[in-house]
Formats: structure tokens, C-alpha cells, sequence
């Protein structure tokens, strides 16, 4: 009796490691559930919004202008941040305020990306940290889940003038 309580112990416990290494070899690279919060993406994420984030686009260097990507965050490593990408290595980014009367411009360095919030009045992004090295970006956003009258896949940027060739 001793004898088959045990074993059956120990085949709990080696399915609970298995579905455990599965699990987070999906959210890991697979993808998952996300819970935005801030108002640096108005209007197009809200606070609280809930969006499905893809990680392979990160793994395969899919990364491009114009995607809402999953970044950890260079001022607080523990905290992610959830920020559009306006310029990828090379390219030239405007580096200013929209506010600013004198616009300032800058290239990004290889290996890293130019972020910035939709809300250009209130996110601290690129504008204040520079240049985001690539491999913090955790995944890429899909689409909303959350609430559910903006299910689906999100618009382009509002600022779309901050898109420089």
C-alpha cells in the first residue's frame, strides 16, 4: 500500500515538472497574456486593457517600425514597458519634443530600437533613455483581448508623422 502511494506520488510529480517545463517554454516563447497599465499608449492601449503578446517576432528579429512591442524596462529591470517602435537600428529618429521648437535627430546604434509611447505628452520612453538595446524587448503586441468592444488587432500610430525615412 506504502508502495503504490509513493509511486503514485512520484508520477504526480513527474507530470507537474513536465506541464511545468511546458508551460513556460510556451509563455516564454510563445507568447501570452499581458495587462497594460499607464497612460503612455493612449488612445490606442488604454490603463488596464488586457492585449496578447507574441514572442517569437523577437526571437526571428521580425521586430519592425510601427510595432507595440513588451520591453523590459531600462530604468527598472524588474517592470516591463509597453512602448511603440519608431526606429530600428540605423535608422534616423527625431530625438525632440514634438513641443520643441527646434527639432533634434539622432540614428539608432546597431542592436538597439528607438521606442516611443502614443501619448507623446505623457511617457517616459527614448526620448528620455536613449536608445533601447534589442534583447529587452520581451514580445511583440497582437491584438487587444480586452475590453472586449476593442477586441482585435490595433490601429497604426497616431503619430505617424514621427516616422521619419
Amino acid at each position: 500500500m506504502l508502495r503504490n502511494a509513493l509511486g503514485k506520488t512520484f508520477q504526480f510529480l513527474g507530470y507537474t515538472v513536465q506541464y511545468g517545463c511546458i508551460a513556460h517554454c510556451a509563455f516564454e516563447y510563445l507568447g501570452g497574456i499581458v495587462v497594460c497599465s499607464g497612460p503612455s499608449m493612449e488612445p490606442t492601449i488604454q490603463n488596464s486593457d488586457i492585449v496578447f503578446s507574441e514572442n517569437l517576432s523577437r526571437h526571428f528579429y521580425c521586430i519592425r517600425k510601427g510595432d507595440i512591442v513588451i520591453v523590459k524596462s531600462p530604468n527598472d529591470p524588474k517592470s516591463n514597458i509597453c512602448k511603440r517602435v519608431i526606429g530600428l537600428e540605423g535608422d534616423k529618429v527625431c530625438t525632440s519634443n514634438p513641443s520643441d521648437f527646434l527639432k533634434s535627430h539622432s540614428y539608432v546604434p546597431k542592436g538597439h530600437v528607438w521606442l516611443e509611447g502614443d501619448n507623446l505628452r505623457n511617457s517616459t520612453d527614448s526620448r528620455c533613455y536613449g536608445p533601447v538595446p534589442y534583447g529587452l524587448i520581451r514580445g511583440r503586441i497582437c491584438f487587444k483581448i480586452w475590453p472586449l468592444t476593442d477586441f482585435g488587432f490595433l490601429r497604426a500610430s497616431p503619430n505617424g508623422h514621427r516616422f521619419l525615412d
